[in-house]
């Protein structure tokens, strides 16, 4: 293959494939790939000036200081001031430095963080942020153990049970139908949470003792009533609560009480409140009979208790003929207070039986004296129930105390 001699003096030129014009240079090919270089020379003027300084619409603005905004925060909520008051200055020196952003968010985070420390300082002077303190264990104990309920309250419960957990219950009427009735209340001793079957242990023993403080007149009472309780749960014990909150509610899981079984010094007239009171003295004694059921089996148990009885008869009687009460009611009421001497006769000889025998013998008489049937006609008089409580193995009527049982409640 022959190669063709470059262009000489001698031998023209070859051809250009570009044509040419009179005045311009011949144009030169670019390689591949390869572009021509830009025009020299001014731009031609247009209705668009160029951006200054090469600055370009696509250019990030300038951030905010994280530190700056969290220091706003804390200033405005109060919240740990002096942490505020760190972080504003913090804030400062990062944008001195850095260029950024959020200098008056600093500024204001420091200034609501001075005054901040400023009323922290002035509620521990005098003693206000210890109140705010008791006032928000108080609002807990409130909102989250018995709910703000009182003696003398009625309400429902959520499922309509007064056994199990529950946050919360709604009041009602007590003339209506409803779940519970507040009978009493008291607080457990501060410390460490003593332990769910402790706390029901408590509250059991003391809501029964405390029962006839409200219902006074036992004879009153529904047979389908019987005591609950609410008591703190170790949740709730850690806010402060230690109130346990004995309540009327009825056996029946499905039923419900009707009406206020209140009666106390605020529902009854000074005659009743008078017998009743007489009345709850030898209850208490009845019901401290030794746990051994036969005479045989303690009898000096058993001696020790006719004591006891002997001893709240004399103060019954005293109490009763202290007492002036109204025409109606003073025949019937002088009646009793005869059986209740003649009783006290045979309590004292039981006391001091020598034997299993002779005390049965005057146990038995004493008993048929006190007999609940023989206070019928005077709670008559006086507007009291008339019906004696049915008989329970665990406790008999007036004479002997009256005892439905139970151990039930509601944690909270």
């Amino acid at each position: 293959m022959a190669i063709p001699p470059p262009p000489g003096p001698d031998q023209p030129s070859a051809p250009s494939p570009y044509p040419s014009y009179p005045g311009q240079p011949h144009p030169h090919p670019y390689p591949q790939g390869s572009h021509p270089p830009y025009p020299q020379g001014p731009y031609p003027q247009g209705p668009y000036a160029p951006w200054p300084q090469g600055y370009s619409p696509y250019n990030r603005p300038t951030p905010v200081n994280g530190v700056a905004i969290a220091s706003l925060v804390l200033g405005i909520l109060c919240f740990l001031p002096a942490l505020g008051l760190v972080l504003g200055t913090v804030a400062l020196v990062q944008i001195r430095k850095k260029g950024e952003r959020g200098k008056g968010m600093a500024v204001a985070g420091s200034v609501l963080s001075t005054v901040g420390l400023a009323l922290w300082a002035l509620l521990l002077g005098t003693g206000g942020l210890t109140e705010a303190w008791d006032g928000f264990k108080d609002a807990a104990r409130e909102n989250n153990s018995t709910f703000s309920l009182v003696k003398g309250d009625c309400f429902d419960s959520v499922d309509g049970s007064l056994e199990g957990l529950t946050y919360d219950v709604d009041k009602v009427p007590c003339a209506g139908t409803h779940d519970g009735e507040v009978f009493a209340s008291f607080k457990l001793p501060a410390g460490a949470y003593p332990g769910d079957d402790r706390v029901t242990e408590v509250a059991d023993d003391k809501c029964y003792a405390l029962e006839d403080q409200y219902a006074m007149d036992t004879w009153a009472l529904p047979d389908e009533a019987d005591v609950y309780y609410l008591t703190p749960t170790s949740q709730s014990w850690r806010l402060g609560d230690r109130e346990i909150t004995c309540v009327f509610g009825s056996v029946d899981p499905d039923g419900t009480l009707t009406g206020s079984l209140r009666r106390d010094e605020t529902t009854l007239d000074a005659d009743q409140l008078t017998y009743l009171k007489a009345a709850q003295v030898l209850n208490r004694a009845m019901d401290s009979a030794p746990d051994e059921e036969y005479v045989d089996d303690d009898l000096p148990g058993h001696k020790a208790w006719a004591g006891r009885v002997t001893d709240a008869l004399d103060e019954q009687t005293r109490l009763l003929t202290g007492h002036r009460f109204a025409a109606k009611a003073s025949p019937s009421v002088a009646a009793l207070v005869k059986d209740l001497r003649s009783a006290r006769e045979e309590w004292a000889k039981a006391a001091e039986a020598t034997d299993v025998d002779t005390f049965y013998d005057h146990y038995d008489t004493g008993s048929t004296l006190l007999d609940a049937e023989r206070t019928v006609t005077p709670r008559k008089a006086l507007g009291l129930a008339t019906t004696p409580p049915e008989y329970d193995p665990e406790g008999t009527g007036e004479g002997t105390g009256e005892d439905n049982g139970g151990d039930a409640g509601i944690d909270v």
